[in-house]
């Protein structure tokens, strides 16, 4: 897979077995903390004071089921345990991403339309209801969605807007930024030349190692 988009991530809510894949190497650098600053944080403040209109039962239930499956709780608290599908929601009504292009005249909806395609997309790759399969069949079938999402000629595919929100949202958020990163608020000393250990971690507050281009 393209490094780039990257793999999702093994068996939801559970530890990674053994030998498995870790999120960490497979989630891409570019997609974990790309995004314009100060703009997640408004939107995580409107997901937290959202009432009323917004997704229907059913697509919180995908939205859910996808964040799960793309970063689920292994030593630290997964997307879902941080709030992210919250905050996907609001950010597809309000068109982060460029994600309401596509919505056409029903502004309420914004890019949750194209949320409504990957579901289309999934159902059809998987024979059938996608939240109804077994969680190992929904992942070979996300794995290969995946796939087919980030190929050399698949740049509009809505499933690449959707997973950016997920990273974004999750590595936005006070878990995935202060402890699936590591976070120094103010760093300490200059230290011009440390040991690498094999475990480690990029660093949330490093903002010079974020490719935008």
């Amino acid at each position: 897979m393209a490094a780039q988009g990257g793999n999702v991530s093994q068996s939801p809510v559970e530890d990674s077995p053994a030998g498995g894949p870790d999120r960490r190497q497979i989630l891409g650098g570019a997609l974990v903390l790309g995004v314009l600053a100060g703009t997640p944080l408004a939107i995580w403040d409107r997901a937290r004071a959202a009432q009323g209109d917004g997704a229907a039962a059913s697509e919180k239930l995908l939205l859910t089921r996808l964040a799960d499956l793309v970063v689920p709780n292994t030593d630290t608290a997964g997307a879902v345990v941080a709030g992210v599908p919250a905050f996907v929601e609001m950010a597809l009504i309000h068109g982060l991403e460029d994600t309401a292009s596509n919505a056409g005249g029903d502004r309420k909806r914004g890019g949750l339309v194209l949320l409504d395609a990957v579901s289309h997309d999934l159902n059809r790759l998987g024979r059938g209801d996608f939240l109804s399969l077994a969680k190992d069949r929904q992942f070979a079938v996300l794995e290969a969605y995946d796939a087919d999402a980030f190929g050399a000629d698949a740049k509009d595919h809505p499933w690449r807007k959707i997973k950016a929100l997920i990273l974004t949202g999750y590595y936005t958020s006070e878990i995935g930024a202060s402890r699936e990163l590591q976070y120094e608020l103010v760093p300490g000393r200059w230290e011009p030349n440390l040991p690498l250990p094999a475990d480690n971690r990029s660093w949330s507050s490093d903002w010079t190692a974020v490719d935008f281009g």
